[in-house]
């Protein structure tokens, strides 16, 4: 994820699960300028709404293109040969978040 994700967070570690957080606004400009540059903000929009729960939605990054800093979606787990990376966003304004990431206003 440091590869999709190029800023300073803290980093935590469990057994299941590495928690990358941060409380700057720039963090995820690099996955947001890879959607666009991707063509790809619609399918982004749709998995995110769909996985929308409460504050936090999700989505799963293909393994051997994050290595290599490169953001590309995976709609099903079996579209990763070494399995996913399943990212979780949080936040207590996850629809603007969501709409700021997919958003077609800067072009």
């Amino acid at each position: 994820m440091r590869n999709v994700l190029p800023v300073e967070v803290d980093v935590s570690e469990s057994s299941r699960q590495i928690r990358m957080t941060t409380d700057k606004p720039g963090s995820l400009d690099s996955l947001r300028n890879q959607l666009r540059d991707r063509h790809v903000r619609g399918a982004a929009r749709r998995i995110l709404l769909s996985e929308l729960r409460g504050e936090t939605t999700s989505l799963m990054l293909n393994r051997q293109a994050a290595a290599v800093g490169v953001v590309a979606l995976c709609s099903d787990a079996d579209q990763s040969p070494l399995g996913p990376i399943y990212a979780t966003l949080e936040s207590k304004n996850i629809t603007a978040v969501i709409d700021w990431l997919t958003s077609y206003e800067s072009e």
